[in-house]
């Protein structure tokens, strides 16, 4: 399967989506290009809980005091420091009203600077790092804001098609008050010239919505001579809710 006929693809359920002209909230989970979508999302109806309250007494669970400080800080979690660009991100989480979104377990996981994620089934040819294992994890303050210091993450090949390469992202999770309202999306940085030939950012059909999950480079979030400025907002629901994985 070649780049070109993924992107012609891609081009034609755009073009398909502005001619239908209803705006869509989520992605579609059989969306072509990405291939492995056809197998991974749910061809049956959802299954009645007959005690909803169950799965969260067995669920994953956690506490202020599980958190700290240096969970948010995922360059000094080994002796050295890791290889690559240094970089801030922060942002708020807000709901539809723009209110904050306070005490929210906002976790984060990503590959490093070459690009090779810290697992089994990543087996591409790039290092890894010693001093980097890619998962962070913070709580959002009484102004809903979250901030995180990693270092920029390395575009990396995928077999969804020949010659696929992942646009740099990292992955954000948000708890909610309950495991089962748990939401995961991607944040990506601006520029990135893999954009239109990624089907994974491509299956957001609204281009507001795919704008919505690139970040802004903010120079006063830059700090001198240690890391660079990224501030990304994190809309829950509404009109403008940055898109999530379905």
């Amino acid at each position: 399967m070649t780049q070109e006929r993924i992107s012609a693809e891609i081009a034609d359920l755009h073009e398909a989506y502005l001619k239908e002209g209803v705006e869509r909230h989520h992605a579609a989970r059989d969306f072509a290009p990405y291939r492995s979508s056809a197998l991974r999302h749910p061809h049956q109806p959802l299954v009645v809980v007959d005690d909803p309250e169950a799965a969260e007494l067995t669920g994953p669970v956690f506490g202020v005091t599980d958190v700290t400080a240096l969970d948010a800080d995922l360059t000094r979690q080994h002796q050295g420091q890791p290889l690559g660009e240094r970089i801030t991100v922060t942002g708020r989480v807000l709901d539809r009203a723009g209110r904050p979104v306070r005490g929210q377990l906002v976790e984060v996981w990503q590959a490093n600077a070459s690009g090779r994620y810290l697992h089994q089934r990543d087996d591409h040819p790039a290092p890894l790092d010693p001093n980097f294992t890619g998962v962070g994890r913070c709580l959002t303050d009484d102004e809903g804001r979250y901030a995180f210091t990693t270092v920029r993450p390395g575009a990396y090949p995928w077999r969804n098609h020949r010659n696929a390469w992942r646009p740099a992202h990292i992955h954000f999770s948000l708890f909610g008050t309950a495991f089962a309202q748990r939401l995961i999306t991607q944040m990506y940085f601006p520029g990135d010239p893999l954009f239109p030939y990624d089907p994974i950012f491509n299956s957001v059909l609204d281009e507001r919505a795919r704008q919505r999950m690139i970040a802004a480079y903010d120079h006063d979030l830059s700090v001198p001579e240690w890391s660079l400025g990224y501030r990304w907002d994190i809309v829950l629901d509404g009109p403008s809710a940055t898109w999530m994985e379905s």
